[in-house]
């Protein structure tokens, strides 16, 4: 996928106000090659540790709004500092991970830089964070709202249920219902069923013909 190597100055037009600082700090200090990358479907963001010759290498997709920009970025540095720390001897998102991590977002927190929604879900799931934002569904569902509005675009838990709507790789699906804490959707083509996260963003239709 291609990426940017970005400048440190024009970094500051990815993050949320008052937060650039000490961002900055961080990516110097531990001499990040940081890239911000287009949009990809599977991760938000990726860590690659120094090896001989090569600094540690940081990629966020460049798509993400400001706080989940943000948010993404300290991520990855918590698998750099977990690194600097145990190097490979211990689990990616295990409790050393996931007490970096936690130190990291307090840090921001008490900094007041997230708006008190935001906030509010990064406290809740600060003392055991998800390996991915994606995969905590609260804090996910507000990050959502400082998205750019794009009409077209709905969470699955908007929609009413045998609506039919379309994911990114073009495939259609019927909503079904509620199973715990996914929805169970038919694909039309195949008849199979697949669980989907009340988050997961698709593209309503009216029809087979979209």
């Amino acid at each position: 996928m291609p990426k940017k190597e970005q400048s440190l100055k024009q970094l500051a037009a990815f993050l949320p106000p008052r937060t650039y600082d000490a961002v900055a700090h961080y990516l110097q200090q531990y001499k990040v090659h940081l890239t911000v990358a287009r949009e990809r479907k599977s991760i938000l963001g990726d860590y690659r540790h120094r090896t001989t010759g090569k600094n540690h290498r940081i990629s966020v997709n460049g798509n993400l709004n400001p706080y989940s920009f943000l948010i993404t970025l300290i991520h990855e540095l918590a698998h750099l500092l977990q690194f600097e720390q145990h190097g490979n001897k211990v689990f990616a998102h295990g409790r050393e991970w996931k007490t970096i991590f936690g130190q990291l977002l307090a840090r921001f927190i008490q900094g007041n830089v997230f708006p008190p929604d935001i906030k509010s879900a990064l406290q809740r799931s600060i003392e055991n964070p998800a390996a991915s934002s994606c995969a905590d569904d609260v804090l996910l569902r507000v990050l959502k709202k400082y998205d750019l509005k794009d009409s077209t675009r709905k969470m699955v838990e908007e929609l009413p249920q045998q609506t039919l709507f379309k994911t990114s790789d073009g495939r259609i699906f019927e909503k079904g219902e509620r199973l715990r804490k996914r929805f169970k959707c038919v694909e039309l083509k195949t008849k199979k069923l697949y669980l989907f996260s009340p988050v997961y963003e698709v593209e309503a239709v009216k029809s087979v013909d979209g």
